[in-house]
């Protein structure tokens, strides 16, 4: 294995997380569950017999998730295993409010040192965490950061 030193190093070039697995039991369960909570339904198609690709963005969000049937190793991971999928908000109040409205349950709002976490489940167990950082806290790169003036 080559020594990690400044002059071996290449640049690596960007790698956007676009689309992350979530396995689940039943999808039109998984469908309905997501249309309730805002997420926007990107892909519902079945290209084969025994495949469905269902793919959801959350609100504002740059990253997909996907789940379906005859995707081989996604499909073959546990319903329920994915635990702490985390939506920045910036405002969790707001955030949970929303949610709530629309008839989900989602847990009570905690703060962590200055950072608030609310949470919720879909049918199978996998869970979400709106997660707001105080304005004073967020940091370049990250999301609803804004540069003083």
């Amino acid at each position: 294995m080559a020594e990690n030193t400044k002059e071996n190093m290449t640049a690596v070039p960007e790698m956007k997380l676009e689309l992350v697995p979530v396995p689940v039991s039943d999808v039109d369960r998984a469908k309905a569950f997501y249309e309730k909570a805002g997420f926007h339904l990107e892909v519902d198609t079945r290209p084969t017999n025994t495949m469905r690709v269902v793919q959801f963005t959350p609100p504002g969000s740059a990253c997909t998730i996907v789940f379906g049937t005859g995707m081989g190793d996604i499909t073959a991971m546990k319903p329920g295993s994915v635990k702490g999928l985390h939506l920045g908000v910036a405002d969790i109040n707001k955030a949970r409010s929303a949610l709530v409205q629309r008839g989900m349950e989602v847990g009570e709002i905690t703060d962590v040192q200055g950072v608030k976490y609310a949470g919720f489940s879909d049918p199978d167990g996998n869970s979400w965490l709106l997660q707001e950082f105080p304005p004073e806290l967020r940091q370049p790169g990250q999301s609803f950061y804004k540069k003083e003036p």
